[in-house]
C-alpha cells in the first residue's frame, strides 16, 4: 500500500468515529512529533501493538479486502507483566470491504456492531490442521445459540454481536447497500504475528511505499519509524 492510502484511510476512520460520537485515547490523535515527544513513555503500546492497523492483507485490494483497525488495549500471551489479560479493538470497513478468510487457534473474541451498517459474515468449521471440514457452525450470538450452515452468510445488527471460537474460520465485514461499518472486538490477548492463520493467499501486514509523510505510525512500525 501506498502510505498516501494509509493517511486516506486513516482520515476517513477518524471522520467516521466522530460522525458515531466515538472517540479513542489521545494518543490515537498524536502527530509524529508528538509520538516522538512520548517515546520514553511507549514501551507498553509498542509491545502490546496498541495504535493504529492498516492492511489490505497484502492483496493490492484494500477497497475489497481490508480494513482499518484500532487496538485499544491488550497484553502479551504468557506474561503478564505488560498490558492487561484481554483485548479491545475496533474494526472499521467501507462498503464492499472484508477480512479474508482465517482463524485463530488461541484467541476467542466477540465481533460486536457498534454503529453504521449491517455485518455480513460467514463462518467455516475447522480441524486441527486447519482443514475446512464443512460440518455446520454451532456458536452463540448473545448468549444464544444459532447453527449455521458451513460458509453460510447471515448478518448482524447494531448492538449485536457474534462469539468465534478457536479454528472456526471466518469471513466478515459490511453488508452490501448498508453503509460503513463500526465494529468493535473483545477478546482474549491478541497477537496479530502468531494467532492468525489465513486459508486465502494473504499476508497480515501490508508492505508500504512512501509517497508522503507519515499522519499517524501502524502499531507494526513503531520501532521503524519512532
Amino acid at each position: 500500500m501506498k502510505r498516501s492510502e494509509i493517511n486516506a484511510a486513516l482520515a476517513w476512520a477518524k471522520d467516521l468515529l466522530a460522525k458515531n460520537n466515538i472517540r479513542l485515547p489521545d494518543f490515537a490523535y498524536w502527530t509524529m512529533d508528538e509520538w516522538k515527544a512520548h517515546k520514553d513513555e511507549i514501551g507498553a503500546i509498542k509491545k502490546t501493538m496498541q495504535g493504529w492497523d492498516i492492511t489490505d492483507y497484502g492483496t493490492g485490494k484494500f477497497d475489497e479486502v481490508g480494513c482499518v483497525l484500532f487496538t485499544v488495549r491488550n497484553g502479551i500471551q504468557g506474561d503478564d507483566s505488560v498490558g492487561v489479560p484481554y483485548c479491545e479493538k475496533y474494526l472499521l470497513f467501507k462498503e464492499g470491504q472484508r477480512l479474508p478468510n482465517h482463524y485463530h487457534v488461541y484467541k476467542t473474541e466477540d465481533i460486536i456492531v457498534r454503529a453504521g451498517g449491517e455485518m455480513a459474515i460467514k463462518l467455516f468449521s475447522t480441524d486441527e490442521s486447519g482443514k475446512m471440514t464443512g460440518e455446520p457452525v454451532k456458536i452463540y450470538r448473545d448468549g444464544i445459540p444459532y447453527t449455521y450452515a458451513s460458509g453460510e452468510e447471515f448478518y448482524v445488527t447494531a448492538g449485536n454481536s457474534v462469539t468465534l471460537t478457536p479454528h472456526m474460520a471466518h469471513i466478515f465485514g459490511t453488508k452490501v447497500g448498508t453503509g460503513d461499518l463500526v465494529c468493535g472486538e473483545v477478546s482474549k490477548v491478541n497477537d496479530d504475528n502468531t494467532d492468525n492463520y489465513f486459508l486465502e493467499s494473504t499476508s497480515r501486514f501490508a508492505d508500504i511505499e512512501e509517497d508522503e509523510p507519515i499522519l499517524h505510525p501502524l502499531c507494526n512500525e513503531y520501532d521503524k519509524v519512532l
